[in-house]
């Protein structure tokens, strides 16, 4: 029997704002244990929450971005549940009056457009974090997370791969970045993911039982457990024990490969939600829904719809640039310092990219005004682009300019014919046989002569100098 995969999402976002959602306390990832904690995000009896603006304006922001209608009215409610990362052992989150609804996101895979909707979009704050000690059986608890506005963002269950799924989730971290709702650090927890997984056979219509797969933060992780899971389900349904997939929460385990039960999984109702008795209903003007749509940036798809037209760009070649905002920024930043944009284009995917993922970095090693004046200076044909890239690579690692470490390394391209005379024909005499194939009509063999040239000296020869010098030679010897 063929079976059908249905996946949703449930994506938890962090905002980007300087305070945590009901007190002053900083955001800052990274800080000692527990120092980024005051009475009210740990939850001491008598202190009351305050609701930051900026929380209910990033929503808003994430609602229009996400092509979602906003409940004027909405409000908050207490989720009560006992885990020990939860001071309160209540958590602020909104329940059935959520800050947005609908809405959906438009993928491409394997040539194929696809609508994934969302159900809802509803503010929350963190809970905080257990920390397990490798060597004795104690957990500790850094509050420092308690606290920190949240989004979290649910998907209809309108995925059928494990494939699309990750395709949603990269097209979502995009838009996000791009309206800069939040950073998605996914390594430091600023974006993570439980994935709601079922199979059923074709054709069904009815949902099978689901199971929860929870707080995954890396697209590499989430796309292994969920076609372990996937796996998991059909061999059960396969041989006939389907009644064992139970509604429950399993953890993904990198190191076995495999997801594994924690809990059963709880229904709405078991969270006993009530209005949070300490906060007002949230009332958002129109107007301010307005003002905040009209100040969302330009979104990657429009992005992409523009680099292809205003600047005949390959279409994979923009797809790399915009995945990733810090490229399409920085490829912007070249064009405006007039740099040709198939350039700007080329040198970011071949060799910014192949810098930052050689040294696993997650910045951009060079500034764009001395990348764009190295370009520029190989244009004009003051060295070849074999040295322009050994160029580059002294600038990722010095301040130095372009110019600098030409003049200082002696690397100006030899363009004077009397300079290349010489060492092209001590080439020729040490290689006739390719003189013989050239002549017989073999092009490689005048690659091969101009390579020897490239190599006397050192990538300094202008190859189409030493090409054209080469052909003039031949004929002269013939």
């Amino acid at each position: 029997m063929r079976y059908e995969t249905v996946i949703g999402l449930e994506i938890h976002v962090e905002l980007d704002t300087k305070s945590k959602i009901f007190c002053s306390c900083p955001t800052t990832f990274g800080k000692p244990a527990n120092t980024n904690t005051c009475p009210i995000c740990t939850g001491l009896p008598g202190t009351l929450p305050v609701l930051n603006e900026k929380v209910v304006e990033l929503a808003v922001k994430s609602g229009k971005a996400l092509n979602c209608d906003i409940n004027l009215i909405n409000k908050f409610d207490r989720k009560n549940y006992f885990y020990p990362d939860l001071p309160k052992a209540y958590q602020i989150s909104q329940f059935d009056l959520p800050i947005c609804i609908g809405g959906y996101i438009d993928i491409s895979l394997e040539k194929m457009n696809k609508r994934i909707g969302i159900t809802r979009i509803h503010i929350e704050e963190d809970a905080g974090k257990l920390i397990h000690d490798t060597y004795d059986p104690i957990s500790l608890i850094d509050y420092n997370r308690t606290g920190v506005p949240l989004v979290e963002i649910v998907s209809e269950p309108d995925m059928r791969s494990p494939e699309e799924a990750i395709v949603f989730l990269k097209n979502l971290k995009s838009i996000l970045e791009y309206a800069e709702i939040s950073d998605c650090k996914m390594e430091e927890g600023s974006l993570r993911c439980d994935a709601n997984i079922s199979i059923r056979p074709m054709g069904q219509k009815e949902l099978n039982t689901k199971v929860e797969i929870k707080n995954m933060n890396s697209f590499k992780e989430i796309h292994k457990a969920l076609i372990k899971e996937e796996k998991r389900q059909i061999e059960l349904y396969s041989f006939g024990e389907g009644e064992k997939i139970v509604q429950e929460t399993r953890k993904w385990d990198s190191a076995k490969g495999r997801t594994i039960s924690m809990r059963s999984k709880e229904d709405a109702h078991d969270y006993r939600y009530f209005p949070d008795p300490d906060l007002s209903v949230v009332k958002i003007e129109k107007t301010n829904v307005i003002s905040i749509q009209e100040a969302i940036p330009e979104l990657p798809q429009e992005k992409r719809v523009r680099f292809i037209n205003k600047f005949d760009l390959d279409e994979k070649d923009v797809d790399i640039l915009i995945d990733d905002k810090k490229l399409a920024d920085f490829f912007e930043e070249l064009i405006n310092l007039e740099t040709p944009a198939k350039d700007a284009s080329n040198w970011i995917i071949v060799e910014i990219l192949r810098v930052m993922n050689a040294k696993e970095l997650k910045s951009i090693p060079i500034d764009a005004k001395r990348l764009s004046n190295l370009i520029s200076i190989i244009d004009r044909g003051v060295i070849s682009r074999t040295i322009g890239r050994e160029v580059f690579d002294e600038l990722i690692i010095s301040d130095q300019s372009p110019k600098e470490i030409i003049e200082k390394k002696g690397l100006t391209q030899i363009n004077e014919t009397s300079k290349l005379l010489g060492i092209i024909e001590k080439v020729l005499d040490n290689h006739e046989k390719a003189i013989t194939d050239f002549r017989e009509g073999s092009p490689r063999a005048l690659d091969f002569l101009v390579g020897q040239v490239m190599a006397q000296t050192k990538g300094r020869a202008n190859p189409s100098e030493t090409r054209k010098i080469i052909e003039e030679k031949i004929e002269i010897i013939n």
